[in-house]
C-alpha cells in the first residue's frame, strides 16, 4: 500500500493565540480515502487521523460505509480548523479532486 502524505511547512508561520504553544496533538488534518472496491475518493477533517481512518473501514460513516475498504492517499497538517476547514473544501472542488486523482497509484 502506498500513502502519500503531504504538509505544510508553512504552518511554523502562522498566528496564534498569544501565549500558545504549538503541539502536534492540536493539530488538525485533511485527508483523502480512496476505495479500493470503486472509484471513489472521499476527502474529511479530523484532529486524530488513525481513529478517524479507523471508523471509515470499519463502516462507522454512512456516507463511505459501501465503497470500503479505503487506502489513505492523502494527509495534510494544520495548526487551526479554520485553515484545515479551507483546504478540505478546496480538496472537495473540481480542482481539488483533479489533484487528488493524480495520487492514485
Amino acid at each position: 500500500m502506498h500513502n502519500v502524505c503531504v504538509t505544510m511547512p508553512e504552518w511554523r508561520n502562522l498566528p496564534l493565540p498569544a501565549g500558545r504553544l504549538v503541539d502536534t496533538l492540536d493539530m488538525y488534518y485533511v485527508y483523502a480515502l480512496q476505495s479500493l472496491k470503486r472509484s471513489y475518493i472521499y476527502v474529511g477533517l479530523t484532529n486524530n487521523i488513525e481513529r478517524r481512518f479507523g471508523e471509515h473501514n470499519l463502516g462507522k460513516n454512512r456516507t463511505t460505509k459501501p465503497y470500503r475498504p479505503y487506502r489513505l492517499i492523502f494527509t495534510e497538517k494544520f495548526v487551526t480548523r479554520p485553515q484545515a476547514r479551507e483546504r478540505e473544501k478546496y480538496l472537495k472542488s473540481g480542482t481539488g479532486k483533479e489533484f487528488l486523482k493524480k495520487l492514485q497509484l
